[in-house]
């Protein structure tokens, strides 16, 4: 049996929720994608395949000044893309979801996402 390097031990963790995991209109799926220097969210229907509301530490509203675009990858940064997301989330008409943590643990960058986005008035 080959060892699995970290992301292929995650892919595979991520796998496994996602047969227990998916969105629908009423509750749709808030997915969680963190890469090294960033960290993205979506609000997926699954059942329609639609993308209803996205965010990340790449966007422009959140990259407004230099001390910004070299901190996407902390806890402060994911913070603000969780209070980005569940405004974007309301505006959608939006307010429960399911959380899809991507196979990650819940710590540090994911944590602080999803408490932003709960204090944002997103529930789950």
């Amino acid at each position: 049996m080959a060892l699995l390097n970290k992301n292929e031990a995650r892919q595979k963790r991520h796998t496994r929720v996602r047969k227990r995991v998916s969105g629908s209109q009423a509750r749709p799926r808030l997915n969680v994608y963190r890469s090294s220097n960033n960290i993205y969210v979506q609000v997926i229907d699954d059942l329609a395949g639609k993308t209803l509301a996205s965010a990340s530490t790449l966007d422009p509203s959140l990259r407004t000044d230099k001390a910004s675009k070299s901190a996407g990858g902390n806890v402060e940064a994911a913070k603000a893309v969780g209070k980005l997301i569940a405004e974007r989330a309301k505006a959608a008409g939006i307010e429960k979801v399911v959380f899809d943590r991507g196979g990650y643990l819940y710590h540090g960058r994911i944590k602080g996402l999803a408490e932003s986005a709960r204090e944002n008035g997103l529930e789950f």
